[in-house]
């Protein structure tokens, strides 16, 4: 086998090996965006920023709209996602949940039809902004992580509002 051809050979096999995870960072990066409304974010001084570590960063810091429920029956979906995935309390999110789905008039989460609630239990939180974000395409960076929590902290501070 000639070098040309063994340089080839593993340049595709690279490339193969990479295309998933660049794959999965598009999609990261669609989701945040979506989130934010923007393509970027722009740092204290107006500079623009751009990658994911920018947009995460500003959902943040984007004020508790940005990663807040637009409804009550997306805040339960997304309530019901976190608990499962242990990004909350259990035992506090589910008693939180069980009364937001009694207010909603859903006694359990297989007979809820609502697209907004089936979105927050994969994880889509609609925003109270208008957007999207998918919680599970966030990974498990640390920043991601936060970003995790941060939502999940704000939709459970909402739901509790919900039912007061």
């Amino acid at each position: 086998m000639t070098i040309t051809l063994r340089r080839h050979l593993l340049s595709l096999a690279l490339m193969a090996t990479l295309a998933p995870g660049l794959a999965l960072a598009a999609n990261l990066m669609d989701s945040v965006n979506s989130a934010l409304g923007t393509s970027g974010t722009t740092t204290g001084n107006g500079a623009a920023q751009s990658g994911s570590t920018a947009s995460l960063a500003g959902l943040l810091g984007g004020g508790d709209k940005a990663l807040s429920a637009g409804t009550m029956t997306n805040a339960a979906g997304v309530l019901e996602y976190c608990a499962k995935n242990n990004l909350l309390s259990d035992t506090g999110t589910t008693a939180i949940k069980d009364k937001l789905m009694g207010k909603l008039g859903i006694s359990s989460p297989s007979n809820a039809k609502s697209q907004d609630y089936q979105q927050g239990l994969g994880g889509i939180l609609n925003t109270a902004q208008g957007g999207q974000l998918n919680l599970k395409d966030l990974g498990s960076s640390q920043l991601g992580q936060k970003v995790k929590y941060k939502a999940c902290n704000l939709v459970l501070k909402q739901g509790k509002n919900f039912i007061s």
